[in-house]
């Protein structure tokens, strides 16, 4: 998302609204006793709610009017016990509400959570990390009022219109024709405000996605080293004053709204007492109506305020739910969001005398459907269990793509691939993401301690188990060390750690899940030599009765590969091993040369600069 507009492209139809207000309801299914026990409550407080007006009309006339104390104290008691009780059963359905409000709230997380787990790697390339977290956080705790608190609410008000409805037009009709009056002003203020105020939550937190997309991106360790590295904290402020300036501006549209709507209904509210007065004067003076008393007059007010503040609150809940919709839009497009990557119908589980053959057969993928270039073309090669397979060639030949079809981070647009001569897609997603196990050229490392970080791979691991794999790694010395050892945090993305130590660690996690499969996309390049040395002695064993793919520019560590792939523009120009492919002269002994001739220049300017070497 790269802007806002001012004002949203197309606004939805009425009936789109309906089924979202619809499917917002359906949130309430699984919560239908919770619901109705609060539905009771509501009811139990409006009907306690109504008494007063009516005890204060005795009070007055009969207790006032005629000087008796015995009626005045009395009916006082009444009252009291009659406002202690609602209030009481008004923190009951309050908290009924809140109770099941949170329970959606909750669901609807995880839901939303869920969901963006079971997307491909595909939606998470084209989607920026702060605009997800937007969605799932911000998005979310937008419409909490709505549900934790605009049911129960509409239902109790709606409850407390009606009710004073009726008692007023028991204690005078005309007076309650007057004040009902003034209900169409009510619903064109509601129906105008709310439709802004739509918009204006729409744009609010679109900016706000652009706004958390810019901060994730340059406030993470990454972009903060960015920054630094080119000196440009200025240019970046710049950006981000932008980008604040449009959101405070939506949320000025915001407040300005919310006073506006209330400054008009506090107007009404204000002016229909007067207008209920000169009517009651009226019919008192000039028609002579006994029936018009000042108790009367005074319950009959208090009962208009009584209709006044729930009717201002459903509608204000009118200009909340409408201005929600917006945000309910934003989760469920995510909610509805395709899953690409799925498991089939007939999905079956991996057994367990999986052997790790690998095939492709005439595989074909290009991450944009609309490209006119394939990332991979017509692939084609077999990986006998055991066997390890190097994928070499120019950067951007398709080799890291290649290993993401094989866990299915994505799927071929065409062609097969096979697990012991079975289609993947056959197998469930689960079974197939714990036979693979991949170590990265960027290894991924969350704020937390060394153990935590390795027991993502198995989180059942015992603390000899991980201590077995990191010694196979060669950094078991190394976190030994620490101050802390194993409960050592290792900072953002490990940034405690050299890049040779993360790569250790993440081969120590790779050890530790013990794959069928094993990727290694550039797995030993931040390795000194020594370390080196070590890993591969180590990788030698992890490698042993598994399916091996290697992905290594430094072609000196796959030498004795089974199979060697040598990939240009997506598409195998060479196979067979070390021996053979230099017997060919063509790509691959190019590479090879190139590297052979890198290494001889640089172990010259070693010797020839001793100091600066290691």
């Amino acid at each position: 998302m790269k802007g806002v507009d001012p004002q949203p492209k197309e606004k939805p139809t009425r009936e789109e609204d309906r089924i979202m207000l619809r499917r917002i309801i359906r949130l309430f299914a699984p919560y239908k006793k919770e619901v109705f026990l609060t539905i009771i409550a509501v009811l139990i407080g409006v009907v306690l709610g109504i008494i007063p007006p009516y005890l204060i009309q005795v009070v007055i006339d009969q207790g006032f009017a005629k000087k008796d104390l015995g009626i005045i104290g009395q009916y006082s008691i009444f009252m009291l016990v009659a406002v202690l009780a609602g209030a009481g059963m008004t923190l009951v359905y309050g908290y009924g509400g809140v109770v099941v409000g949170q329970k959606i709230m909750f669901s609807l997380r995880q839901q939303l959570f869920e969901h963006l787990q079971k997307m491909s790697l595909r939606f998470f390339t084209n989607s920026r990390t702060g605009e997800i977290q937007t969605r799932l956080i911000s998005d979310v705790q937008g419409v909490q009022t709505v549900v934790s608190n605009t049911l129960v609410d509409q239902i109790s008000n709606i409850a407390i219109v009606i009710s004073t409805l009726v008692a007023m037009f028991l204690m005078e009709w005309r007076l309650t024709l007057l004040s009902i009056g003034l209900v169409p002003l009510f619903a064109f203020i509601g129906k105008w405000v709310g439709d802004y105020a739509r918009d204006v939550r729409l744009g609010t937190q679109e900016q706000t996605g652009e706004l958390n997309a810019m901060m994730q991106e340059t406030l993470s360790v990454s972009g903060i080293l960015l920054t630094k590295a080119v000196g440009q904290s200025q240019t970046l402020s710049s950006r981000f004053s932008v980008e604040n300036q449009k959101l405070s501006g939506w949320q000025i549209k915001s407040s300005v709204i919310q006073y506006l709507f209330f400054g008009m209904i506090r107007l009404i509210t204000q002016l229909a007492p007067a207008l209920v007065y000169w009517l009651a004067g009226y019919l008192l003076i000039i028609q002579g109506d006994e029936r018009i008393t000042v108790g009367m007059l005074v319950a009959f007010t208090g009962l208009q305020i009584r209709l006044f503040f729930p009717m201002t609150a459903l509608f204000g809940a009118q200009v909340e739910i409408m201005s929600s919709l917006a945000l309910f839009k934003r989760i469920f497009e995510y909610i509805d969001h395709p899953v690409d990557i799925a498991d089939a119908p007939n999905a079956k589980p991996i057994p367990a005398t999986v052997q790790g053959r690998v095939e492709f057969r005439s595989v074909q993928f290009k991450y944009e459907a609309d490209s006119d270039r394939n990332t991979l073309t017509d692939v084609n090669f077999t990986a006998e269990p055991g066997q390890l397979i190097a994928l070499v060639g120019p950067s951007g030949a398709g080799k890291t793509t290649l290993t993401y079809l094989i866990p299915r981070l994505y799927d071929a647009d065409s062609g097969e691939v096979l697990l012991d001569g079975e289609n993947i897609k056959d197998f469930r997603l689960d079974d197939l993401s714990k036979l693979v196990g991949a170590v990265t050229q960027e290894t991924y490392l969350m704020h937390t301690s060394v153990a935590e970080n390795l027991r993502v791979a198995k989180p059942e691991a015992t603390q000899s188990e991980l201590e077995e794999a990191c010694k196979l790694a060669a950094i078991h010395d190394h976190i030994a060390g620490l101050e802390k050892g194993y409960e050592t945090i290792v900072g953002e993305r490990g940034y405690k750690l050299s890049g040779g130590e993360k790569q250790r660690l993440a081969i120590a996690r790779a050890i530790l899940k013990n794959p069928k499969i094993l990727i290694l996309d550039e797995a030993t390049s931040a390795l000194d030599t020594r370390s080196e040395r070590m890993i591969q002695e180590a990788l030698g064993n992890l490698m042993q009765g598994r399916t091996t793919f290697a992905i290594a520019h430094r072609l000196s560590t796959i030498l004795h590969a089974d199979q060697i792939l040598v990939l240009e523009k997506g598409q195998i120009v060479e196979h067979g091993k070390h021996e053979e492919l230099l017997a060919l002269g063509g790509l691959y002994t190019k590479l090879y040369t190139e590297q052979i001739n890198a290494k001889s220049r640089q172990d010259s300017e070693s010797e020839l600069s001793p100091a600066f070497s290691d």
